[in-house]
């Protein structure tokens, strides 16, 4: 059974976007470092899940891109969670249906390799709730926006075990947790 992993890049104080979406502060840390490690990320994932803002953003950049990277996005299998398309345009996308839950799991139970969840706080927010995500893999951005969309919503309480942590040279702190689930 394949594992769904959480990556996503937040700022210290949890956000994952600035107001109105504003994901310009990923640039403040892009480079070589973490571009290798999102490469090597590649050979673990079987499969993406978004939700439909990152969809539709994902699918806006990659679709014209070129590289290593873009070739795989092209390619793998990509699971969009959405109560407004109908269709998607991106190569390899599927619409999961609205009993989401049960979709994901199935997804879990079929793919021969992991799943990587990118973006999608609200998305997240509700596999969490159904105890859907396995690990949860964060780039940790030395910057505080002070508003804007954060990561993890009030009232998910949950216990994590620490399995990695990784600072890069450009101040990123690459942590991945497991959560812990009572015996």
């Amino acid at each position: 059974m394949a594992r769904l992993v959480l990556w996503n890049m937040m700022t210290l104080d949890g956000m994952v976007a600035g107001e109105n979406g504003d994901i310009s502060w990923h640039e403040d840390v892009w480079g070589d470092e973490l571009e290798r490690f999102s490469e090597a990320q590649l050979h673990e994932a079987g499969g993406l899940v978004f939700g439909r803002v990152t969809y539709d953003l994902m699918a806006g950049y990659w679709r014209g891109a070129s590289g290593v990277i873009a070739e795989f996005m092209n390619s793998i299998p990509k699971h969009v969670a959405s109560r407004t398309l109908s269709r998607l345009e991106w190569s390899n996308a599927h619409l999961l249906g609205p009993q989401l839950a049960v979709d994901v799991d199935r997804l879990k139970t079929d793919s021969p390799k992991d799943l990587f969840l990118f973006g999608s706080a609200d998305l997240a927010s509700t596999l969490i709730a159904h105890d859907l995500i396995d690990e949860f893999r964060l780039a940790i951005n030395p910057r505080m926006l002070g508003r804007g969309v954060p990561l993890f919503k009030p009232g998910q309480a949950m216990k994590l075990r620490l399995i990695d942590s990784r600072p890069l040279s450009n101040g990123v702190v690459i942590v991945r947790y497991m959560r812990v689930r009572d015996v």
